[in-house]
């Protein structure tokens, strides 16, 4: 099978600080992220959920663990749907990966998203993600505006 990745950038006019607190604050990543709020301590090898509420219930849409994390640099993480058909096994998860560059008095976003291949319904996934083409970009143009109003 083919390598199937997504990726998507873009131009912050924000300092990484600020961009990275979008990436990891709660209060930011609900605006952005359909309504969910992270809970992790942010420490490798820690989980990361999702949460949000759903019909007056708190659900976790999407749960995973911090691979990697360099402050106002770089982060990874894994990611699965834990309601979803398929095992929550290792090789189900997928891969999310920020990174953060200076660029002209900004910063430039940079997410990645793979891991398909080897999980269950990664096509479907992939095809998911890709959003026909936009991949992220509609999440990367709201976190810019919650960057560039901080």
């Amino acid at each position: 099978m083919k390598k199937l990745i997504v990726v998507n950038s873009i131009h912050i006019d924000a300092t990484a600080a600020q961009v990275w607190d979008v990436l990891v604050n709660p209060e930011h990543t609900q605006k952005y992220m359909f309504g969910c709020v992270t809970d992790s301590d942010w420490q490798v090898g820690s989980p990361l959920l999702w949460r949000m509420t759903h019909e007056g219930k708190e659900i976790i849409p999407v749960k995973g663990t911090i691979l990697e994390i360099k402050p106002n640099q770089r982060l990874k993480y894994t990611v699965i749907d834990p309601s979803a058909a398929y095992h929550d096994i290792p090789e189900n998860y997928l891969n999310v990966t920020y990174a953060l560059e200076a660029e002209q008095g900004g910063t430039k976003l940079t997410v990645t998203q793979d891991g398909f291949e080897d999980a269950a319904e990664g096509e479907k996934r992939y095809q998911d993600v890709s959003n026909n083409g936009e991949g992220w970009n509609p999440i990367l143009v709201q976190m810019k505006e919650i960057a560039e109003g901080s």
